[in-house]
């Protein structure tokens, strides 16, 4: 996806954001916006939002010299998700669709965005999304492919998310690879948080080399790339890694809630609607 021209103060927000959590330091928050302001004089539109999320968060990290200014947070919200897994883990075994409860917990941990101004409440977001219409709702071609797909790719986004995640890829029956950020980036999930949440027990987990909000393919490893196009199934999540990846010529299904107008306008949806779509 190219970056649209309402991206461009979204990418300003979100530099103040990550600078008021990175530091208190009023004159490294006015540097890192004066020179996030001359890299967005640069940025060609053909580039997608998570390359340009790389730079900024990386200017955040050099100028402040916090390397994880959303670590607390993170942690935060991974205790609160994992506070909920037994009850969701529940409502999953008792759905008339165990499959399709587990996916819309999935979309439902997807709020759990801090790249975003906006607030959000988890359990208030999970009943709303448990009884919410699909805005694009492609499950049948979802479960053909899982009937009959032997390795799946799942590429993970955000820390406290992938709690909900867990429960789909245990739904799933099948080996998953699970993919985290290289280093790390917003509130984005890693090795470290993944081992937290106790994915590396329901899956293999995997970086993908990439330092952005988003899966770039030219940013990843040879290792990810290679599962990537050698997956029988891909599972994206997220609208950083829509971003990346929804110009690819190959089979992905996208879960997420749109919460931007550029997205939704993108996706031919209304802000807020969830989205289950497969390219």
């Amino acid at each position: 996806m190219k970056t649209y021209l309402d991206c461009l103060p979204c990418f300003m927000n979100q530099a103040l954001r990550a600078g008021r959590i990175a530091t208190n330091n009023e004159k490294k928050i006015k540097k890192l916006l004066d020179e996030v302001g001359k890299l967005i004089e640069k940025i060609p539109l053909e580039n997608t939002p998570p390359e340009t999320g790389a730079i900024i968060y990386k200017k955040v990290s050099e100028i402040t010299n916090n390397f994880d200014p959303y670590k607390k947070i993170k942690e935060k919200n991974i205790k609160h998700a994992m506070q909920l897994y037994p009850e969701l883990k529940f409502v999953v075994k008792e759905s008339n669709d165990s499959l399709l409860t587990a996916i819309r917990l999935a979309v439902a941990g997807n709020v759990i965005d801090l790249g975003i101004d906006k607030e959000f409440n988890i359990v208030e977001d999970i009943e709303t999304i448990l009884h919410q219409e699909f805005a694009v709702f492609d499950y049948e071609l979802f479960k053909q492919e899982l009937e009959t797909a032997k390795e799946i790719l799942y590429i993970g986004d955000n820390a406290g998310e992938a709690v909900f995640d867990k429960i789909l890829i245990e739904k799933l029956g099948k080996p998953v690879t699970f993919a985290v950020r290289e280093i790390p980036v917003i509130n984005d999930i890693t090795f470290k948080e993944a081992k937290q949440i106790g994915i590396d027990k329901v899956a293999k987990v995997i970086s993908s080399g990439s330092i952005a909000p988003g899966t770039i393919l030219d940013l990843c490893s040879n290792e990810f790339i290679e599962i990537f196009n050698n997956a029988d199934m891909v599972i994206s999540k997220g609208q950083g890694n829509y971003e990346g990846l929804s110009g690819v010529n190959r089979s992905i299904f996208f879960l997420l809630k749109a919460k931007c107008p550029v997205i939704a306008n993108n996706l031919g949806v209304k802000e807020n609607d969830i989205i289950l779509k497969g390219i």
